[in-house]
């Protein structure tokens, strides 16, 4: 599943293409994805100018000139592109809608988004802007790891007392908005933390060289477009690279990257995902 930096990059390539433009139309081609579509979505998206693109954690967030927002959340498969006229952008070329295109927006200036979902797992649904922090899918979300609000005294008091692994604890989005496997287990192997070690055992000056360690790996994927591993794709259809500069994610067997180590990189599962560490350079 798409993690922040992939979400994050998606956002920003829409950006030249949604924001302060007119929905000009909107055509839903089915009633639902994950959940039950809006009802009158695309009566209601019509017409509607996109004031701000923003995200939350791993959802775009739209805000809308009607006072209501679109969310959408891309799920395991989802995809949005943008074809047509950007101006002073590109112009690529607009193709039939395709058997999994769900929901196609025509945005004033030619731009044309298109959210593509195979399997169906992503959503998206329109809320009242002023009570989005309240809506059922946002509302319990910790803070966000590149905001002020996560930092080392935060990450102490949360974790103080969790007897689960440190890396289930960084995955729970109650905790802190948009981590997922791939950049919990890559910032673990920077701070040199075994994803194996109880939460609330953990020193505070470890804990201290873990939050620059999330912040790190997370600024450096969104720079790198995201992580391209089976579905995911950037707004303009290309794949993000992060994955070539994986330490530990996906390389089990693999020497570790830390100079003077000779093990190898490790698999475990955890709450069945897969996780990725040195057991020597991690503790």
């Amino acid at each position: 599943m798409p993690e922040l930096p992939e979400v994050e990059t998606v956002r920003r390539g829409l950006l030249p293409a949604m924001e302060g433009r007119r929905i000009e139309a909107a055509e839903v081609r089915r009633p639902d994805l994950r959940f039950p579509l809006p009802e009158r979505m695309a009566e209601r998206l019509a017409g509607a100018r996109v004031q701000g693109l923003g995200r939350r954690s791993k959802y775009i967030l739209a805000d809308l000139s009607t006072g209501e927002t679109l969310l959408i959340h891309l799920g395991m498969s989802g995809r949005i592109l943008v074809s047509g006229r950007v101006e002073g952008q590109f112009h690529r070329p607009v193709v039939p809608a395709g058997k999994h295109d769900h929901v196609i927006l025509t945005m004033e200036g030619g731009a044309r988004i298109t959210f593509n979902d195979a399997r169906r797992f992503g959503a998206m649904d329109l809320l009242a802007t002023d009570r989005a922090g309240v809506h059922r899918l946002l509302r319990d979300i910790g803070p966000e790891p590149l905001g002020n609000g996560f930092d080392e005294t935060y990450l102490v008091e949360r974790l103080r007392g969790r007897r689960m692994p440190v890396k289930a604890a960084l995955l729970d989005q109650r905790l802190v908005a948009g981590l997922g496997n791939i950049y919990v287990s890559e910032a673990l192997f920077r701070a040199g933390i075994d994803p194996r070690r109880a939460a609330g055992r953990i020193a505070a000056r470890r804990i201290a060289d873990l939050v620059p360690a999330i912040r790190e790996v997370l600024s450096e994927a969104i720079a790198a477009g995201g992580s391209s591993l089976r579905d995911y794709r950037q707004a303009d259809g290309e794949l993000g690279y992060f994955q070539h500069a994986f330490r530990v994610y996906d390389r089990e067997h693999a020497p570790c990257p830390s100079p003077g180590c000779d093990d190898k990189i490790r698999r475990i599962v955890q709450s069945g995902r897969s996780t990725f560490f040195c057991p020597t350079c991690q503790r």
